[in-house]
């Protein structure tokens, strides 16, 4: 069967996978044969070091043979189900425990064999390991000493499945009577010491020594991300040298009368970015530039700015928010600064009646409207400008690549300013941002003071809700922010619901309390925020709608249940819904959990208020995964490389790929390759 037609056979092609397999397969995202040599191991097991019980290292990921003495489950307090397994060798016994998975005990019996994987917890003379990857002794004895693949799986998937089914994929690649054709240029392999795809492919599932292993894995680390920065560089250099944009004039009178009339000096940054935005928009080449502002840094009053520029030109100026909420906001805030100088806005979101609808989509098309503020709305196919300049989008991760440029067609080459309170790491932005310039505006405005950040467990809960009293009382107002909607079984944690009914009958009884959560109906949301925003309701329960944009200056306390459920990121951005009036403000993050990473997080917090130095520490503890997700965010997806592991792999494709589409010879080796693997994530952008 030649390569390609392998690669795209469905995965019932394989031998052992029937409609059942394939729909558990499935789950996996594996559908077809090159889908499963494509999900790659998540680490390795050496069977032939194989300890005993005794000899286990506490906190250390150890593998050892034991056999099933007995099988048991109770219940937590807090209403959880455990299961335990106690196992024997004969050195001594250890404890296996699962949570809330009630089908283990049905599973294994007293008598099995297992190979037992996990981290080793040793407290006093008991050993434990929580959830270990399980294998039966019987069903692997022919790999005995080798290094064993351990894959990112499902329980109704076992490894040994997914191994027997990528053998048979890897053996049906190296029999194949016309070998690969490799997706990077020969002299890209030779010139960087690369493995050959083929063998690396077969290398990565099944390691001869872990010296091979490290060899494939750095080929197909190197491969992923050399064609993601071919993609994002080829994007970065048609847009600079094959589309000629539109080029601003000089700032003349209207720009100048804004500025001066600004009610506030600008921070040096704020120049600085101003000074690098102008440079764009008066240059043909479109501009294409992600502006980085901690919570709080003023990035709107640049984008006012720039939006200013754009209509002082005659064009048209549009800003897309990922909620109305947030929309609203910003129209309020530019329409404050522009509006006094004769600038014409509008807010274009879905709570419009058709009526106004139409009439506003009429005065868009025909000019009489200078800048837009919006929603998604705004990239619906009706919207037409009449001669659209300048496209700002907030908040970016929360579009797809494929939005931002839908809105950005509706101009002929406008310039586009993307804007992101959540400070990006310089290795996520090289991998995520590769097509854009960045400026970046770390300083705060003067007067801005840090927020005093507390971590505190259910023990202080009631103090922690005495003060928040105190503080309405005072006159000021409190969020309080939980991670869930409604109660879950499989999620420890409180809800919006409860707690809002929790916290009304008792600590703010007296006091107007208000519920925001992402289920309600937008103008409900609208209706209580508003309520908040004015004074009317003193504490707002609330899930995370409100971590982007809200700006209540009199709000001066965020309590946040539940915080372990959090990454330092979004920590960051509720906090930053505070502290922004005159008043000192407060972060209380109330968590009981006891696991270290958690522990360590919570502390990192209280020490910290940088959003960039906190960007950097949640990368490291929680991975690019966690950080953001890059499928919702529209880019691909990362199938092995990891870019804070991978920093100097990534650094040296990225030279790569900026060498190859400089070269037109290159770039055509690499077209097929770029295009079946990216071409529907950066909106089929690459067609020539």
């Amino acid at each position: 069967m030649v390569i390609q037609k392998l690669w795209s056979a469905k995965i019932q092609f394989l031998k052992g996978v029937g409609p059942a397999n394939a729909a558990k397969l499935a789950k996996l995202g594996i559908l077809t044969v090159g889908q499963l040599l494509e999900h790659y191991p998540r680490r390795y097991e050496d069977r032939s070091n194989h300890k005993l019980i005794a000899e286990l290292t506490d906190g250390q990921y150890e593998t050892f043979r034991a056999v099933i003495i007995n099988i048991g489950e109770l219940k937590s307090h807090r209403g959880l189900k455990i299961v335990k397994v106690t196992v024997r060798d004969q050195s001594g016994v250890a404890q296996l425990t699962w949570f809330n998975q009630s089908y283990i005990k049905n599973k294994y019996k007293p008598g099995m064999e297992l190979i037992i994987s996990g981290k080793v917890q040793r407290r006093l003379q008991a050993i434990e390991i929580n959830k270990p990857d399980i294998e039966l002794a019987a069903e692997f004895n022919a790999d005995s000493g080798q290094i064993i693949p351990v894959y990112p799986t499902t329980e109704n998937t076992p490894q040994w499945q997914l191994r027997a089914l990528t053998r048979q994929a890897v053996e049906l690649l190296q029999t194949s009577p016309a070998p690969e054709e490799d997706s990077l240029p020969a002299e890209i392999v030779s010139g960087h010491n690369l493995m050959n795809r083929q063998q690396a492919l077969t290398t990565i599932h099944f390691p001869k020594n872990m010296q091979t292993l490290t060899e494939a894995r750095r080929r197909l680390v190197f491969e992923e991300l050399y064609l993601l920065q071919c993609g994002l560089a080829y994007l970065k250099q048609k847009n600079k040298y094959r589309c000629r944009g539109i080029k601003h004039a000089p700032d003349a009178q209207l720009i100048a009368k804004i500025e001066s009339n600004l009610p506030f000096s600008l921070t040096s940054d704020q120049t600085q970015t101003l000074c690098e935005i102008k440079a764009d928009m008066e240059d043909t080449t479109p501009m294409q530039r992600l502006l980085q502002g901690d919570v709080g840094s003023g990035k709107t009053v640049v984008a006012a700015i720039a939006l200013a520029k754009t209509v002082e030109n005659g064009y048209q100026g549009a800003m897309m928010a990922p909620t109305e909420i947030l929309a609203e906001q910003h129209y309020h805030t530019l329409a404050k600064l522009l509006a006094p100088h004769g600038i014409k806005l509008a807010v274009l979101t879905g709570k419009l009646t058709r009526k106004s609808r139409d009439q506003l989509l009429g005065h868009i098309k025909d000019g009489g409207i200078d800048i837009v503020v919006g929603t998604h709305a705004l990239i619906q196919d009706d919207v037409e400008f009449k001669h659209l300049g300048l496209v700002v989008t907030d908040e970016q991760h929360r579009f797809g690549v494929q939005q931002r440029a839908r809105l950005e067609a509706k101009g002929g080459q406008p310039d586009v300013l993307v804007m992101t309170a959540t400070p990006i790491p310089r290795t996520m932005a090289l991998t995520v941002y590769g097509d854009l310039d960045v400026s970046i505006i770390r300083e705060l405005p003067p007067g801005r003071q840090p927020i005093a950040t507390y971590s505190r467990g259910s023990e202080r809960r009631a103090r922690v809700y005495a003060f928040a009293v105190d503080q309405i009382k005072a006159g000021r107002q409190v969020y309080i922010v939980c991670p869930l909607v409604e109660e879950s079984e499989k999620v420890e944690a409180q809800s919006a619901v409860n707690i809002h009914e929790e916290l009304s009958s008792t600590f703010f009884k007296n006091y107007h309390c208000g519920l925001l959560h992402g289920k309600m109906k937008p103008q409900e949301k609208d209706a209580v925020m508003a309520a908040f925003s004015c004074g009317e309701i003193k504490a707002l329960i609330a899930t995370t709608v409100i971590e982007v944009g809200v700006n209540v200056p009199n709000a001066t306390v965020m309590i946040i249940e539940g915080a372990d459920r959090f990454g330092l990121a979004q920590l960051h951005q509720l906090r930053g819904r505070v502290g922004r009036g005159v008043h000192k403000s407060y972060c209380v993050l109330l968590s009981d959990s006891t696991n270290e990473e958690t522990v360590e997080r919570l502390r990192v917090m209280t020490e910290i208020n940088d959003g960039f130095i906190l960007a950097e520490k949640d990368l490291v503890l929680r991975g690019p995964g966690q950080f953001f997700g890059t499928a919702q965010h529209g880019m691909p997806d990362l199938k092995i490389a990891d870019i804070i592991r991978d920093t100097d792999i990534l650094l040296e494709a990225r030279r790569a790929a900026q060498q190859t589409v400089c070269s037109p010879e290159y770039l055509e080796r690499v077209w097929k390759t770029l295009k079946s693997w990216f071409g529907d994530k950066f909106s089929m952008v690459f067609c020539r």
